[in-house]
């Protein structure tokens, strides 16, 4: 049995640094009457592409792994519409939102790059 062998992986340790980091993001310029509204929804976004990971790293085969990443990327794909949200809202500057916006690319590519070996060599 491979115990949290997820924590290893550089895609799951960005995707913490991540979630992290947009947790100070709203904290920082989202309006606090939007507690319950886009914060709350941005960060449980950010926290499933980390429990994705996680959770898919458990699977029995690397095929079932890779939907987990596929979910993952799905979960990220919602926080940047989050930020889309937060930049039309103006709670965040072009240049943040371009900033977040290249993270999520680069752990997109990440998680896409980790799915894609996967599925070439899967694991029985």
């Amino acid at each position: 049995m491979r115990k949290f062998r997820f924590r290893k992986f550089k895609v799951y340790q960005d995707a913490i640094r991540f979630r992290m980091r947009i947790k100070a993001l709203t904290n920082k310029y989202f309006p606090k009457d939007e507690k319950y509204l886009i914060i709350d929804q941005i960060i449980r976004a950010a926290n499933s592409i980390v429990l994705a990971i996680a959770e898919g790293a458990d699977r029995s085969t690397d095929k079932d792994f890779a939907l987990f990443l596929n979910r993952a990327h799905t979960s990220l794909n919602e926080v940047v519409a989050c930020l889309d949200i937060a930049l039309a809202e103006k709670f965040i500057s072009l240049r943040v939102y371009l900033e977040y916006v290249a993270e999520a690319e680069n752990l997109a590519n990440q998680i896409t790059a980790f799915r894609r070996k996967l599925l070439i060599s899967p694991s029985k």
